[in-house]
């Protein structure tokens, strides 16, 4: 299976924080600081295969129907080449629900490439895969979760390229 999924990362990070709690004897006046004016953010790909990460693809604008095409296309071939022949040949290609890979053009070519061996919605019956859903995806359930915490851990970041820094990190730890 390659799981995969996409995240956006903003300069101000999508955390719950009712989650994030600071311990202490005694007041440690804690400070986080947010909502700032200046906004940017990015969308990441990622993909896990067996026990191989792959990625990070960063798209350019907002994740669309042809962005995504254009991804699957052109660039998640190479990042595919580390993986052996024989997974490629069995391997099953699993996204969610997202209204990017439901636009018919993007499954159309996912019928064309992985035939019967891709699950998402709209595809072949009974692979159907809910919208949006995290369900069995360890990307969405794990990943990102981990990852943005790494990302937003001390000081917000004060520029697309060193969010985009951070990110490569956080990935590669």
């Amino acid at each position: 299976m390659l799981f995969t999924d996409e995240a956006q990362f903003t300069r101000d990070g999508v955390l719950n924080y009712h989650n994030e709690h600071k311990w202490a004897f005694t007041n440690p006046h804690a400070i986080k600081q947010n909502r700032n004016q200046y906004q940017f953010n990015i969308n990441v790909w990622a993909g896990i295969v067996g026990e191989q990460l792959l990625g990070p693809y960063f798209f350019s604008g907002s994740l669309s129907g042809h962005r995504y095409l254009e991804f699957l296309q052109n660039y998640l071939p190479d990042l595919l080449e580390d993986v052996p022949l024989e997974i490629m040949r069995r391997m099953w290609f699993v996204h969610d629900g997202a209204p990017a890979h439901f636009q018919l053009n993007v499954r159309q070519f996912l019928d064309t490439e992985y035939s019967e061996r891709w699950i998402g919605r709209g595809a072949p019956a009974p692979r159907s895969w809910p919208p949006r859903s995290p369900d069995c995806n360890p990307i969405d359930f794990y990943l990102w979760g981990h990852v943005k915490t790494l990302v937003y851990q001390n000081v917000v970041p004060q520029s697309l390229d060193e969010l985009i820094e951070r990110i490569i990190e956080a990935l590669i730890l």
